[in-house]
């Protein structure tokens, strides 16, 4: 028994350090610069144990997407315990959410899923799970009753439009301007709940 504990810790560390050495890569390489190759060699695992886990650069990646996303929702909600509930503040952390390495990471593989069709049906997936979860979670945050006309329709706007300023940040430091823009919306977003 003891040594099955063991084994199954093993397996659960090996499966972290590659979820997080690919993210990394991502971030820092891109689609096309992450191969499983460089991901086992930053995770400091043997290509035979990635091999073990992840049979190919798809399933690694889109593993190591899910596995921080669902993370990045535990932390936002942790953050978000400890957070003012103003309307204002709760679109700047969840934009800020959209501003992180897991965005980029994500960005890349909906780029690379666009010619990929066994990735976009990972993809797809996992956007759906993942976009539902921070839908929620923003419900939760905004206190809003998504039967009320309109709310629904606002906290889904919130969420295009945070993605849409994350994409904006890419190129270059647009939190300035992504800064008005959250105090802008907030505003609005406040009259409709």
């Amino acid at each position: 028994m003891e040594t099955r504990q063991r084994q199954a810790d093993r397996t659960r560390e090996t499966k972290r350090k590659l979820m997080e050495a690919t993210v990394e890569c991502l971030v820092e390489r891109g689609w096309s610069g992450t191969t499983t190759t460089e991901v086992a060699e930053r995770a400091g695992v043997s290509r035979g144990a990635q091999l073990h886990h992840f049979r190919t650069r798809g399933e690694l990646v889109a593993a190591a997407v899910e596995h921080v996303g669902a993370e990045s929702v535990e932390v936002l909600k942790r953050r978000a315990a400890i957070t003012d509930k103003s309307t204002h503040a709760v679109v700047e952390l969840i934009a800020d959410f959209h501003a992180s390495d897991l965005f980029t990471a994500a960005l890349e593989l909906w780029v690379a899923a666009r010619t990929d069709p066994e990735l976009r049906e990972q993809v797809l997936e996992l956007q759906a799970r993942l976009g539902r979860e921070v839908y929620g979670l923003a419900l939760e945050l905004l206190d809003a009753d998504e039967t009320k006309p309109g709310v629904k329709d606002a906290v889904q706007a919130t969420l295009d439009l945070v993605r849409g300023l994350a994409l904006a940040n890419q190129l270059a430091d647009d939190g300035k301007r992504r800064a008005h823009v959250v105090r802008y919306w907030a505003r609005m977003l406040e009259e409709q709940l």
